[in-house]
């Protein structure tokens, strides 16, 4: 996990004593986290609305073609994004454009990614919008300059919007491939995968357990399914009974379906399709793990994926590809695909988890919520935006206020309050501060800015902005700005005020380029989401990412 990793660091710099406690540990206790865990459960209320899938279906319902819905989709999702932290619009935009494109029988691909991007550069455009942006303000704020205001950093942010979503417009159909995506891919291959087969009546698995019967350890099979007299168990567990007429429904590799029907005891069975399954009892759901998932790194075996989840997973997809392997045995990693076959409230018990980044129902479009409390969180997050950009307020009190009221009013349940706040997240965000003032204590963005010396106020501010895209492909967006900011005061307190160098401009635009993190599918979570269900392949990324951050980082420099 990310926070596990920055911690780590924070303590060895501590031990080694380029920090002192105080300065490694003190970002914990700024408005920073208290300010982003706040609008994470205004998120939260706001996302149980409906009101975002509404937002999302109507700018969808009329467009025809790839290129009408980025017209009607980008501009808003982007300014969404400016009020709402990145990961609950993508949440829940994502699953609506993707039953757009398969209802449509058109390509997830020429949408989903500059739909993400979109997300990421609207969050720039207001100080609640990222969180990059709140600890790009309290590093300013601690080295005495005034905080951000609510809007300020629209000033540079908005040209380099506007320019981006533009170019996605115009170059995203032409640029990307068509893609199939995950679900497709799930469909149409779904027979290959799939074997029914029925007990013999009073052969030798009729009245065996499942385990005993030898069939939870075949190779590259597994056992998904029972039906028995008209009903389905899935997940099926080890210790069920089977009995003479069963039908089994095993999921795996096609080239091995010979070790089954040579299994005494069992006889073929009209063949069974996955899709069938979703019935009022079961569904087939569709899952990208998300990095502070604890499946990541360990094999469904290890984790004893059917009996803690009450699923099975039917097929793993990585990088726009099924893999072809015994799913038990695959070790998972952060951006795969999972369909799941479970019951139909999965998703509203895993949804907040942490495990999945998104959770959706294949094939059947989840119900728009009917919520008493529906006009609230809207109306509360118009008042925190409201209330902070006037000054009556500042952002963390406007934010904590609001998100009182709404655990106050019952709006959200202990579970959905837990469910919000992302503790590997507000680790993350405290513990960047310290990573910032350790990059400036250790006297490496001094030793950078000294390489780019002589540049004159442009080039200081073309080397900043750099510098930060180029550690946004690999590191999360507020890392990313943490460690670039140090260096970016360095670069425009050595171009001079007098030169024109503006330290709040630098600031900011190390905060709008920290997320351009357009090269690389892992670095956001927004990317994460659409890489496996829109079956991308790295590639993809380069071919709209490099003209994109071309774009941004060329309206950065205009715009200062």
């Amino acid at each position: 996990m990310t926070s596990l990793a920055v911690l780590g660091v924070l303590t060895a710099l501590v031990l080694v004593g380029v920090l002192t406690l105080d300065e490694a540990f003190g970002g914990f206790a700024g408005p920073a986290p208290i300010t982003v865990a706040a609008l994470a459960i205004v998120a939260r209320a706001v996302e149980k609305t409906g009101l975002l899938r509404r937002v999302a279906l109507k700018l969808l319902g009329a467009a025809g073609t790839p290129r009408a819905a980025l017209v009607r989709l980008l501009a808003p999702a982007a300014l969404l994004s400016a009020v709402l932290p990145e990961t609950s619009v993508a949440s829940r935009l994502v699953p609506c454009a993707l039953e757009w494109a398969t209802r449509r029988r058109l390509a997830a691909s020429l949408l989903l990614m500059p739909l993400a991007f979109a997300i990421l550069l609207g969050g720039t455009l207001t100080l609640m919008g990222a969180a990059a942006n709140l600890v790009v303000s309290a590093l300013l704020e601690g080295q005495g300059h005034s905080p951000l205001g609510l809007f300020e950093p629209a000033r540079l942010a908005l040209p380099a919007v506007v320019a981006a979503v533009v170019l996605m417009v115009v170059a995203a159909p032409a640029l990307l491939r068509e893609r199939p995506e995950a679900r497709r891919q799930l469909e149409e291959g779904g027979r290959q995968f799939t074997l029914a087969m029925r007990v013999v009546p009073g052969g030798e698995l009729d009245g065996q357990a499942v385990e005993a019967g030898g069939l939870r350890h075949l190779q590259g099979m597994f056992l998904m399914a029972v039906e028995r007299g008209g009903y389905f168990v899935a997940p099926v567990g080890p210790q069920l009974v089977l009995k003479g007429g069963d039908i089994l429904t095993f999921v795996g590799r096609a080239d091995l379906v010979v070790d089954l029907q040579t299994t005494r005891g069992l006889v073929a069975a009209e063949r069974a399709h996955v899709a069938h399954f979703d019935t009022t009892s079961h569904a087939i759901f569709e899952g990208v793990l998300g990095p502070a998932s604890q499946l990541v790194g360990r094999t469904l075996s290890e984790v004893g994926f059917r009996g803690r989840y009450q699923a099975a997973v039917v097929a793993v997809h990585r990088a726009g590809e099924r893999m072809h392997v015994k799913l038990s045995e695959v070790r998972l990693r952060r951006g795969d695909t999972l369909f799941l076959l479970a019951d139909p409230g999965f998703a509203e018990r895993w949804c907040d988890s942490g495990d999945f980044l998104l959770l959706t129902r294949v094939g059947s479009p989840a119900p728009l919520p009917s919520y008493r409390l529906a006009a609230l969180p809207p109306l509360i997050l118009v008042s925190i935006a409201a209330l902070a950009a006037t000054g009556v307020l500042a952002l963390p009190v406007a934010a904590l206020t609001g998100a009182g009221v709404l655990v106050a009013t019952g709006a959200l349940s202990r579970a959905e309050i837990r469910g919000a706040i992302d503790l590997d997240f507000l680790v993350t965000v405290g513990g960047s501060i310290g990573l910032a003032t350790a990059v400036d204590k250790s006297g490496v963005a001094g030793w950078l800015a000294g390489l780019a010396s002589g540049i004159g106020p442009l080039g200081a501010l073309a080397a900043a902005v750099v510098l930060t895209m180029a550690l946004t492909q690999v590191l999360p967006n507020l890392l990313a700005a943490a460690l670039a900011f140090p260096v970016a005061m360095e670069l425009a307190a050595r171009a001079g005020p007098g030169a024109g160098a503006d330290a709040r401009g630098f600031a900011i635009a190390v905060a709008v380029a920290a997320s351009a993190s357009f090269l690389t599918p892992f670095a956001s979570r927004p990317t994460t989401m659409v890489c496996g269900p829109a079956g991308y392949r790295f590639s993809d990324f380069r071919r709209l990412g490099w003209p994109l951050a071309a774009v941004v980082a060329g309206a950065l420099l205009l715009g200062s």
